[in-house]
C-alpha cells in the first residue's frame, strides 16, 4: 500500500521561531499565511478562526507557548509571564479539549525546569504536531478497514488536514479509503454558518484528486433516503467518558437522521480529544459565537427585535454512534460498550 500523502497546503507551519498560520477564513479564493511571533497573536488567530479544528487549535497553542517563552526568557519572572500567556491561550476557545491537552503538556515541560527551556518547549511542540499527523494516518487506516466496501459517505464541517496537523481525522479515513479504490462518492454538507464544508472540505478533497459532491445541509435527510450513502464520518472536539461526542453544530441532527435511515455513524478523533474528567456530554461547555455571524447587517442595531442563537457545537449521544476510531483502536457501539478501553 502506498504511503498516505499530506495536503500540500498546511494549516500551520513552524519556521525560524515564528508560526505561520493559514487564514482559513479566506479559502478557497485566497491562500494567505500570517506570521505570528508572540502568544497574543496566536490567541487572536484561534479566536478569529484563522485556525480552527480541535487538533490544529491544540498544536497552534503549543507553538504559542514556545513564542511566549521566546519573548520573555530569560527575564527573572519569565515563567510567570509564560503562565499568563498560557491562561490567555486556554481562554481562546472553550470546547476543543485538544487545546487544554496540549497546554497541559507544555506546562508539564515547564515544570521540569529544563536546562534549555526554549529548545525543550520547541521540541515538544514539534513532537505534538508530528504525533498528530501520525495519529491521523493510523486512524485513517483503521477507519478504512471499518468502511470496507462502502461506496458512499457523507462528512460534515472540515475534519481534514486543515483542521489537524496534517492528513485529517474524518478526511483521513476518506483519504485512506479512496486510496484503496472502494470509495466512490464523497458528499460534504456545506456546514453553516461558516461554510467549512463548502469552502474547505470540498476544496481540500479536490486538492487530493478526490471527487466530492457538495450538498445543502438541509438536503442530508433526502440524500440518506436515496440510499446513496453508507456512512456519515465526522471528527470531534471533545468526547466524554460515556462516549458522547461534541462536534460542529449539525452533527447531532445528522446522527438522528442516520438512525432513521439505517446509515452508520463514524467519529474519527485522536486520543487527545477524549475528556475522561467529564462523564457525559451534558457537562460540555458549548461555545456561543456572536450573532453577527448569522444576522444580516440590518438586524444588528441595538433596537432590533431580531436576535440570533449561534451555538458552534452540539453533542451527539453515544447511542447514536456506530463506531469511534482513534489511533489507539476502534470502539464499536460506544453507547453499549463505553470508551474506557481507549483511555491512556
Amino acid at each position: 500500500m502506498s504511503k498516505p500523502k499530506q495536503l500540500s497546503v498546511q494549516a500551520l507551519e513552524w519556521q525560524e521561531n515564528r508560526l505561520k498560520v493559514l487564514d482559513q477564513r479566506l479559502l478557497p479564493e485566497q491562500i494567505i499565511y500570517h506570521d505570528y511571533q508572540d502568544a497574543a497573536g496566536v490567541v487572536e488567530a484561534i479566536k478569529s478562526m484563522q485556525v480552527r479544528g480541535a487538533p490544529a487549535i491544540g498544536i497552534a497553542a503549543a507553538y504559542g507557548v514556545v513564542l511566549s517563552a521566546l519573548q520573555h526568557y530569560p527575564q527573572p519572572n519569565w515563567q510567570d509571564l509564560v503562565a499568563a500567556d498560557i491562561q490567555q491561550l486556554a481562554a481562546s476557545r472553550p470546547t476543543a479539549v485538544n487545546l487544554f491537552w496540549a497546554l497541559n503538556a507544555m506546562q508539564q515541560k515547564l515544570a521540569e525546569n529544563p536546562a534549555q527551556p526554549i529548545a525543550a518547549l520547541t521540541d515538544l511542540a514539534i513532537q505534538i504536531h508530528q504525533d498528530d499527523i501520525k495519529a491521523n494516518q493510523a486512524m485513517g487506516e483503521l477507519g478504512a478497514d471499518l468502511l470496507g466496501a462502502a461506496k458512499g459517505v457523507l462528512t460534515h464541517c472540515n475534519a481534514g488536514a486543515l483542521a489537524t496537523g496534517g492528513y485529517g481525522t474524518a478526511l483521513g479515513v476518506i483519504r485512506s479509503a479512496h486510496q484503496r479504490g472502494h470509495l466512490q462518492h464523497v458528499y460534504a454538507g456545506e456546514t453553516r454558518p461558516w461554510l467549512q464544508g463548502a469552502r474547505l472540505t470540498v476544496w481540500e478533497l479536490s486538492q487530493d484528486g478526490i471527487p466530492a459532491t457538495l450538498i445543502a445541509d438541509s438536503a442530508a435527510a433526502w440524500l440518506m433516503k436515496s440510499g446513496k450513502i453508507d456512512w456519515i464520518i465526522v471528527g470531534a472536539d471533545r468526547i466524554t467518558a460515556n462516549g458522547d461526542v461534541a462536534n460542529k453544530i449539525g452533527t447531532y441532527s445528522l446522527a438522528v437522521l442516520a438512525k432513521q435511515h439505517g446509515v452508520k455513524v463514524m467519529v474519527a478523533a485522536p486520543s487527545s480529544t477524549f475528556d475522561f474528567s467529564l462523564e457525559t456530554g451534558e457537562q460540555i461547555e458549548i461555545e456561543q459565537r456572536t450573532a453577527k455571524e448569522l444576522l444580516p447587517a440590518c438586524y444588528l442595531s441595538p433596537d432590533s427585535l431580531v436576535s440570533a442563537w449561534n451555538p458552534v457545537f452540539d453533542v451527539t449521544p453515544a447511542a447514536l454512534i456506530t463506531a469511534i476510531v482513534t489511533e489507539r483502536g476502534v470502539v464499536l457501539d460506544p453507547g453499549a460498550n463505553g470508551v474506557r478501553s481507549l483511555a491512556p
